[in-house]
């Protein structure tokens, strides 16, 4: 399975889009900063799952109808920074979508995130990880779980990934920095936290646009199905794995 996460800087980097998804041939993409009132219905193969609505910076999820029937999307308003306060740029921090894998017969969640600024603290990031994770696993309890996005988390980052492991979630980098534009602020801010998945690899890349370089993250499920598709006591067992 490949899902493609990209910031769009203020949705400057839209018109890429296309021509990303027909290079790479994603199966999901998740979008950060991105204009919602005017995303496509459809980029190349992949479907709008849903966006944001309340929010000058949008989050969205599309998926491949080929592959994936999209059952529930829901959107969540994380605890808010002073940022968020003042400016309010972002009443939802997070978008997840539970789909029906036809290829591999189960269900999994997918979400696109969007971490407060680097104006507030780590600590406040942290907790809105942790809340992500917490409401995904309401969206779809014990299923593979995958979240991408912009965790504006440069420096760090072994906190954040104990932080992360506590909660049964894991934490992958990209094989390189995702954001290079200022001189202090250079790092790995696009991540991926997963559980019920083994993630295979995070490729960052060529630049665009957009201030962030898209990732491209490849993965595959720990195990089979514990039940039959569509039955409410599916879960996954075993380790979670990186």
């Amino acid at each position: 399975m490949k899902v493609i996460s990209y910031n769009l800087r203020k949705n400057s980097a839209s018109g890429e889009l296309i021509a990303l998804v027909e290079k790479y041939d994603p199966d999901l993409l998740c979008l950060q900063e991105c204009d919602t009132l005017d995303l496509p219905a459809e980029v190349g193969l992949l479907h709008l799952a849903d966006s944001t609505t309340r929010n000058r910076l949008g989050l969205a999820v599309y998926y491949r109808r080929d592959r994936f029937t999209a059952q529930k999307t829901q959107t969540f308003a994380l605890k808010k920074s002073l940022h968020d306060l003042v400016l309010t740029p972002a009443h939802e921090r997070l978008i997840g979508t539970r789909l029906f894998d036809m290829a591999a017969q189960r269900e999994l969640v997918v979400a696109s995130f969007h971490a407060a600024p680097l104006t507030a603290l780590n600590s406040l990031r942290r907790n809105q990880i942790r809340s992500a994770h917490e409401e995904l696993a309401v969206l779809g309890p014990n299923l593979p779980t995958l979240m991408v996005g912009d965790y504006n988390y440069p420096i760090f980052k072994k906190h954040l990934s104990n932080e992360v492991r506590e909660s049964g979630y894991d934490l992958t980098l990209s094989d390189s920095r995702t954001y290079t534009r200022y001189k202090f602020f250079r790092g790995h801010f696009d991540l991926a936290t997963s559980v019920g998945l083994t993630i295979d690899n995070v490729e960052t890349l060529p630049r665009g646009t957009s201030d962030h370089m898209p990732i491209l993250v490849t993965s595959s499920y720990v195990n089979t199905p514990a039940a039959p598709a569509f039955t409410a006591a599916a879960s996954v067992d075993g380790e979670f794995s990186i």
